[in-house]
């Protein structure tokens, strides 16, 4: 099923996308990648405060390359998800609602997101190029020195995503795999 979703990700339009759906994202969401994973986790450790408040926002596991003259970002395709699934089940259990990459997920990443009521999300990798075009606005909100693993807020109209992981633990990958099989 197709479906439109304005950001930030509510509870009940997480709770509502089901394995499966293809979803065009709309709003602002945030990109951090592995480095500006690692340095929020230590922020936590050390008790400070996150730069951005995750509460209901998706994140694009995204480093974007350089913008060409006249462009708003560089290519934005997106990277594997795996590498942040260390980091994670925290970052939701502190409220963030929606994960955009690629590839599979631990199951200590399945379970936080059936926890939280969340909901992982795939872009086609390979595909940055086009998908930039769906980028608005990009502006680096925090860790500045991590160059293009820094957190970017990002304005995006009808970014193209499959619901890969529900809130229900449906696993499209799974599913797939197994329907595929029969």
């Amino acid at each position: 099923m197709d479906r439109h979703i304005n950001l930030p990700l509510t509870d009940t339009d997480a709770r509502s996308l089901r394995a499966g759906d293809y979803v065009y994202l709309t709003g602002v969401l945030y990109t951090a990648r592995d480095a500006a994973h690692k340095r929020m986790y230590e922020a936590l450790d050390a008790g400070q405060e996150l730069p951005v408040d995750l509460n209901g926002q998706v994140v694009y596991y995204l480093g974007p390359t350089p913008a060409r003259p006249g462009h708003v970002i560089g290519s934005a395709g997106p990277t594997t998800s795996s590498r942040m699934d260390k980091y994670a089940p925290r970052l939701l259990d502190l409220g963030l609602k929606g994960m955009v990459g690629k590839g599979k997920r631990t199951q200590e990443v399945i379970d936080a997101i059936v926890r939280n009521g969340a909901v992982y999300f795939a872009a086609v990798g390979g595909a940055g190029a086009l998908l930039s075009k769906c980028i608005k606005e990009a502006e680096v909100v925090a860790y500045d020195d991590l160059g293009t693993e820094a957190i970017r807020r990002l304005r995006v109209e009808n970014l193209p995503v499959i619901v890969v992981i529900d809130s229900e633990g449906t696993n499209l990958y799974a599913t797939a795999a197994d329907q595929w099989k029969k």
